[in-house]
């Protein structure tokens, strides 16, 4: 640039006019006129480059409001320069307040954000909100929740449209769509019900693309309670925008940073409290920067009671406050004889499960409720009354407490009239045989390859099978595969005694070990060691850890991590040696 300027001087000091040369070199005739002076005052060094930067700035930011906004960002590293602007004015500023644009660039220039070009611009979004408060909330799920014993907890959330108020942040063990329905009513019951709602196409809010259709829990409560409830599109998480925005906010803010939860009830504390926050503390750029709550409000209103399913209403009746509220209280001893009954949703593929056992009604059950009735020997499943079926049952009474405790209730008494005179259980004593079969009624029975050689005693009751050992502990119970004409006809058969007693002590299975030196029960994976590969090792579960025995000797004892029930009591029955083909006699 200096050699341009430099030729410059010398054509108009040649004879050329300043209009000619300002022309030529594409500048203003002023720019030549002051070439030629800085070339008279400091000759070839005034043509050099001069900064730009004016002598004084009066209108620049002082160094102690650029020193406060960096000392904001690095407080709150999630604040952005509209944040800091609205903290500047609400907690006081040491100088003038500057643009949003001065902050953002106080930023840049001393590191603390990145700038990054958009992937699309705001105006290339189509926004929409409700006019008014409790006219539309959006409802989700979302994970991240961790757990000081390896699980991961999911919260069920729920957002005012018009006002960004967070309806709804329950923390649920599992995301079922009974935990979804409870977090629903109970935000009906504080807030209010709102006309519409919009959730996602997950299988805890509708049945849209399940196999055969049919109406969820969810779908029940919106319906019954003049509720509409909108569906987005598939795979278009935007719809839902402001509550996944949320979920923005909630992982950001609090999940990302913080340490595993000891409980629920620690996880649902530390929700809370961040929640109030979010509605009542912490500005919004959606709503220009006001709060929530102060946009928000309930309607509790038209004095209509909430129309609610009966298995929600029965557990909402016993229990007054919500389930993370209440303290801890230890589990009362399980009686002998306890019985429960739960009400449960039949799924689209007509295969209820409860607790690790399942039951199998077909999909033209799919939708409807069922009443379970279970106590450790048997499992009846009932629809208005009418018993749909009865199976032997494989739940403890440990099992049978955990289900009081998540809002089954004690149950009455069992659904089968009582038997006919003559027509009541019998006993009789069989031996299992090597390949773990009895001999009842000419035919023979499969028991169980790991009572081969016991003395059992038989107990026939209606359409169930037990198995009692000598001291009438009940080892296993099996579906009947007799007819009363069948049982009436077995020989040395004797009245039934009293009712099987399970077993008080530890529950005891048997595994197999692997070829890989391992065996796996609930779900958890245990390394007995490859010495043990091919031997039947016996399996005791205790509190927080399983020990494992071969014979007498204690072989390992593992921390329990799972969660889930053991659902398989037997070991595989090991393969008989092959026989040795003609082909490998001959080679041999």
């Amino acid at each position: 640039m200096t050699e341009q300027r430099y030729q410059a001087v010398l054509d108009v000091r040649a004879g050329s006019t300043v209009t000619d040369v300002a022309a030529r070199f594409g500048v203003s005739r002023q720019a030549v006129h002051r070439w030629l002076a800085w070339y008279e005052q400091d000759g070839l060094a005034g043509l050099a480059d001069r900064s730009s930067r004016p002598r004084s700035s009066p209108t620049q930011t002082s160094a102690d409001v650029e020193a406060l906004v960096c000392e904001m960002r690095r407080r709150h590293p999630r604040w952005g320069a509209r944040r800091i602007l609205f903290e500047l004015g609400r907690t006081g500023c040491p100088g003038p307040i500057p643009s949003r644009i001065t902050v953002h660039r106080i930023l840049v220039r001393h590191g603390l954000v990145e700038e990054r070009p958009r992937r699309r611009r705001r105006e290339d979004y189509v926004r929409w909100e409700r006019d008014r408060p409790m006219e539309l909330w959006q409802m989700d799920i979302v994970g991240g929740v961790m757990l000081a014993d390896g699980r991961e907890a999911k919260v069920v959330t729920g957002v005012d449209d018009h006002s960004r108020f967070c309806v709804i942040a329950a923390v649920v063990p599992k995301a079922t769509g009974r935990a979804v329905c409870l977090a629903l009513v109970a935000a009906l019951r504080e807030y209010g019900v709102p006309d519409e709602l919009l959730t996602d196409n997950g299988k805890q809010f509708t049945a849209r693309f399940n196999q055969g259709g049919g109406e969820v829990m969810f779908d029940r409560i919106c319906r019954e309670n003049g509720i509409t409830h909108r569906l987005t599109k598939p795979r278009s998480p935007t719809t839902t925008g402001k509550v996944e925005r949320f979920h923005q906010s909630l992982r950001r803010e609090l999940l990302d940073d913080h340490p595993p939860f000891t409980s629920i009830i620690e996880a649902q504390a530390a929700i809370d409290a961040f929640r109030h926050e979010y509605n009542t503390d912490r500005p919004h750029q959606s709503l220009d920067m006001a709060f929530p709550a102060n946009r928000f409000r309930a309607e509790h209103g038209n004095g209509i009671p909430l129309k609610l399913p009966p298995s929600l209403s029965t557990i909402l009746d016993e229990t007054p406050a919500p389930p993370h509220a209440a303290p801890p209280r230890p589990r009362p001893a399980a009686p002998t004889a306890l019985a429960v009954e739960v009400v449960r949703t039949v799924p689209a593929s007509g295969n209820l499960s409860l607790r690790g056992q399942q039951f199998w009604l077909g999909p033209a059950h799919a939708g409807r409720e069922v009443t379970v009735w279970a106590d450790t020997t048997v499992v009846h499943l009932l629809r208005d009354g009418v018993r749909l079926k009865s199976v032997p049952s494989r739940f403890s009474p440990t099992t049978l407490q955990q289900l009081l405790a998540d809002g089954a209730r004690p149950a009455g008494p069992p659904p089968i009239p009582a038997p006919a005179p003559g027509t009541g259980a019998v006993e009789v004593d069989r031996t299992v045989n090597a390949c773990g079969q009895i001999g009842l009624a000419g035919r023979q029975h499969p028991v169980g390859y790991h009572l081969a050689g016991r003395r059992v005693t038989v107990r026939l009751d209606h359409r169930v099978l037990h198995l009692l050992d000598t001291d009438r502990t009940l080892l296993r119970s099996l579906p009947n595969p007799l007819t009363p004409a069948q049982v009436a006809r077995i020989p040395n058969a004797r009245p039934g005694g009293p009712a099987p007693t399970p077993a008080a002590g530890p529950l005891r299975v048997d595994r197999k070990v692997s070829s890989r030196g391992s065996i796996c029960i609930a779900r958890q994976k245990i390394q007995v060691g490859i010495g043990h590969a091919g031997h039947t090792v016996t399996v005791e579960e205790a509190d927080t850890t399983f020990r494992v025995y071969h014979g007498e000797q204690l072989l390992t004892e593992a921390v329990r991590t799972t969660t889930h029930t053991i659902a398989r009591f037997k070991a595989r029955k090991p393969e008989p040696p092959r026989r040795a083909t003609p082909t490998q006699t001959k080679s041999e």
